[in-house]
């Protein structure tokens, strides 16, 4: 597996600095989350590097996707953040505590990639960055839903959505180089 040549994404508008107002585009590195430990992470610390977004649950039948997760964080570490945000709101299937959310991920997966306090993907009560993530208003480039747990949304390095992956979309398959080239970015076999 290696990286490829940069990609080349053009940009057909400017980003708004206010990240509030739902008719203009906003900037996703005006967003922060909060880690398992309870600090504020500025997505602006990742600014330069892919971000990899995925809402992840610890008993889910795509739980198993966390070590592919790892594989991919380790291999592209110095181009791409992967970012796994516990949900609770698809079958009740990540109800631990911090704590347990991140037990249970080191002891069974090795996880060591960035974990984030419970989120809310949809809804009346859903998390700033998924709105970002979901509407074409904000991001820029396309709307969606989420529709289960470790559905995933890829970054590039200036801040710009590139595409999203459902659940059934393995981080490291040969499928998910087929479900978009916005993908074969990262990843070759």
């Amino acid at each position: 597996m290696k990286l490829l040549e940069k990609p080349k994404f053009s940009s057909s508008s400017n980003i708004s600095e206010t990240e509030h107002n739902p008719t203009k585009q906003s900037d996703l590195y005006n967003i922060t989350v909060l880690g398992l430990n309870g600090n504020r992470i500025p997505l602006s610390d990742f600014k330069g590097k892919y971000i990899l977004f995925v809402n992840v649950a610890s008993e889910c039948g795509f739980t198993p996707q966390y070590r592919e997760l790892q594989k991919l964080s380790d291999s592209f570490k110095d181009q791409l953040v992967v970012i796994g945000l516990p949900c609770n709101q698809f079958g009740n299937q990540e109800p631990g505590s911090a704590n347990q959310i991140q037990t249970f991920c080191e002891r069974n997966f090795d996880v060591s990639f960035l974990l984030t306090d419970n989120v809310t993907v949809k809804g009346a009560k859903q998390h700033p960055l998924y709105t970002w993530l979901t509407k074409s208003e904000l991001n820029g480039v396309r709307s969606s839903s989420v529709k289960w747990n470790f559905q995933k949304y890829l970054v590039d390095d200036n801040g710009k959505l590139i595409d999203f992956f459902y659940s059934i979309t393995r981080p490291m398959s040969p499928k998910s180089q087929n479900t978009s080239n916005s993908f074969k970015v990262l990843l070759n076999d």
